[in-house]
């Protein structure tokens, strides 16, 4: 059980980053995605044909309630894509969205038998998001550990990591051109580059402009 991880996974940079993490530090890694009636379907059908690539069982599991709890603009495609102003987060937030993922995984990881959970969630590059901080994510690994008398372990191999570093720790783990050109963070459902214009892609792009400029002074130096 010890050295089995289940990993929360939505095909985009940051959890294939994970995935491929995990694969490299359990002897079985399982993947998780959630259809929460998000803005594109294709978040779906990526996370699918990722976990097919790395030859790791996908579970997809329904939380179609978040669309009608915290409507937003990551649930409702009527809804226009904004960034946040000031302190706010942008309006793609979905209140106690990682909340509810992570509680379902470990109810599944119980009826595997899995002790580690795996999430891409960051603080530094969290926008805002207050279900990204690491405290919160500490307080809720207690919280599932006695609600089902397992001891779980919350991983999150990104937590201090700004998006230059994560596109790092993926040239590190050898998939950087992988996730580059298949994996999907984009608002807007277009792989790879994405959109250009959303938050999501505007971030992921800061992140991958600022490390080839530095693997590019690395190379020259």
């Amino acid at each position: 059980m010890n050295k089995k991880a289940l990993v929360v996974f939505s095909g985009g940079q940051d959890s294939t980053t994970c995935l491929v993490w995990a694969l490299k530090q359990f002897e079985e890694v399982q993947v998780v995605t959630f259809n929460y009636n998000q803005r594109h379907s294709a978040e779906i059908e990526v996370a699918t044909a990722i976990a097919h690539k790395f030859n790791v069982k996908q579970h997809i599991l329904d939380l179609g309630l978040l669309n009608q709890l915290a409507p937003n603009a990551l649930t409702r495609d009527d809804i226009e894509i904004t960034p946040g102003e000031g302190q706010q987060p942008p309006n793609t937030f979905v209140d106690g969205r990682n909340l509810l993922f992570l509680s379902f995984a470990a109810i599944l990881a119980k009826q595997l038998r899995f002790a580690h959970l795996v999430t891409g969630v960051c603080q530094t590059d969290f926008s805002g998001y207050p279900d990204c901080r690491d405290v919160f994510v500490k307080s809720l690994n207690v919280t599932l550990n006695l609600s089902m008398d397992v001891e779980f372990v919350i991983h999150t191999p990104l937590m201090w990591l700004d998006k230059k570093e994560t596109w790092k720790m993926a040239d590190e783990l050898g998939v950087f051109d992988y996730i580059r050109e298949h994996t999907l963070t984009c608002y807007n459902g277009i792989t790879g580059s994405g959109c250009g214009t959303c938050p999501a892609c505007l971030l992921r792009q800061r992140g991958l402009e600022q490390y080839e400029a530095e693997r590019g002074s690395a190379s020259h130096a």
